[in-house]
């Protein structure tokens, strides 16, 4: 069951380029992959199969105890199906646009299952290849140059993770993620250091985060939202499940180094944000900046250990996850009804497009973390994580302030989100947006799928948290 869930849409992906029908074929991997995830949840299922016996390399998929995975799963199948919905690729290259879709996703999938180390990072490399074919060759603005700059970055903090994962893999003497276990006392320092440098390279952590923002601006919409929704939260995942597995006293050794770069992703990269002039590239560094919230709680985490911390890092990664998707979405429509993404040539649209308008509202309230709606049961989660435990009588800790300080970015989103909205949808119509019409139907679905998804987790976070201990 386990193992359809990589191969539906890697079939899928060779159907297509042999010639199968593109966007039916992707459609169709792509429910099936909805449905074949929730059968998979419900039955727990596992898979695994001797790959290289000499090694101990496994192909083993499955669920760990602490339910990450499957949030992530179900994160990485919904966002795959607005994915194929969303976007409109070239004529004549349907056969790439859609089998990249696919390959993403069973990259992503295939990660965040899998329960052997060499899998784990094989997987999440697999899904890297199509994302910079499609940012280079169907990108827009200088797409090639964005993608050897991505390309590089990550490969960096790929190659840096990978020594920290082989350093964890010799000490254990396995590659099994079932086998983690603290490392020696010795190496946990330098192997935290690897993983957060390696994981938060891929997360876009500063201040290795300057890809981020050009990649998800340049990239086609699909591949924006899979891998700023999905792929990105490999990392964070990453040190979630193996980082503070294997060095929680060297995590904690390097807590006050991740509380600088944290605050510098809210802050700093806030601040970048609410300068920028165009959608795209606000929404990229939009979507840095909030990786510093669930950095946040990641450093309560390793700070008091607490499973509260766990679970407000996979609430605000899954809510993040969804309202990014859908903002790229979004703008990817607005793009294609006006022709352009710079805010000075914009405004009055809600006249001609009153749904895109409000669905775009929505998202934007959702990202400033409006009560209400999915990223505001993940922020507050964060916040209360970095007093969990704390007695007014030991004085501020290291964590207590830097939640403090993060707190001002809620402000700093509200600024740069509500000034976008302003800009594109309200006042005196433009050249640009006085012909422009409302959302088609097709167009609606997955925008609407993920807004449901928004509004449900907000009124009821349990829907996700039941999945965590």
């Amino acid at each position: 069951m386990l193992l359809a869930l990589i191969l539906i849409p890697i079939l899928a992906a060779v159907g297509i380029y042999f010639g199968a029908p593109a966007r039916l074929t992707a459609l169709g991997a792509a429910v099936a992959n909805i449905v074949v995830a929730i059968i998979a949840i419900m039955a727990n299922s596992v898979f695994s199969v001797e790959v290289m016996s000499s090694l101990e390399i496994n192909l083993s998929l499955g669920f760990a105890k602490d339910g990450i995975s499957i949030v992530m799963l179900l994160l990485a199948v919904i966002v795959t199906f607005a994915a194929v919905f969303s976007g409109s690729a070239p004529e004549g290259r349907e056969k790439l646009w859609f089998s990249s879709i696919l390959l993403i996703s069973a990259g992503a999938i295939g990660a965040f299952i899998s329960r052997d180390l060499f899998f784990f990072f094989a997987f999440h490399e697999l899904a890297l290849i199509p994302t910079f074919l499609m940012i280079g060759m169907l990108g827009r603005g200088d797409r090639k140059e964005v993608a050897w700059k991505t390309t590089i970055y990550l490969a960096f903090g790929s190659m840096v993770l990978l020594v920290g994962l082989l350093m964890v893999v010799n000490d254990i003497g396995s590659f099994s993620m079932d086998a983690l276990r603290p490392i020696a006392a010795e190496q946990q320092n330098t192997v935290a250091l690897l993983l957060i440098i390696g994981f938060g390279t891929l997360v876009s952590l500063f201040p290795f985060h300057s890809w981020a923002a050009p990649a998800y601006a340049s990239a086609p919409a699909p591949v924006a939202m899979l891998h700023a929704g999905v792929l990105k939260k490999f990392g964070l995942y990453g040190l979630i499940v193996v980082g503070y597995k294997v060095a929680p006293d060297g995590m904690a050794h390097w807590l006050p180094l991740l509380l600088v770069l944290l605050l510098c992703n809210i802050i700093w990269v806030g601040l970048i944000t609410i300068n920028q002039k165009r959608v795209d590239l606000m929404l990229g560094n939009s979507s840095v900046m909030h990786m510093g919230y669930i950095f946040l709680a990641i450093a309560a985490l390793v700070d008091n250990g607490s499973s509260f911390a766990m679970q407000a890092a996979v609430l605000l990664m899954f809510a993040h996850g969804i309202s990014i998707a859908m903002s790229f979405c979004l703008a990817d429509r607005i793009e294609a009804k006006t022709g352009s993404l710079e805010l000075n040539q914009l405004g009055g649209l809600a006249k001609a497009a009153p749904t895109l308008a409000f669905l775009f509202g929505l998202v934007g309230m959702a990202s400033i973390g409006l009560p209400g709606l999915a990223n505001f049961a993940g922020e507050i989660m964060v916040f209360f994580s970095g007093f969990e435990g704390w007695e007014p009588a030991d004085g501020l800790g290291a964590v207590q302030i830097a939640t403090i300080i993060a707190i001002w970015g809620v402000v700093i989103s509200a600024v740069y989100m509500l000034r976008a909205f302003r800009h594109i949808f309200q006042g005196d119509t433009s050249s640009r947006t006085e012909d422009a019409t409302d959302l088609g139907v097709c167009e609606k679905i997955p925008a609407i799928l993920l807004a449901v998804i928004l509004l449900v987790v907000g009124i009821y976070p349990n829907s996700i948290l039941q999945f965590l201990p």
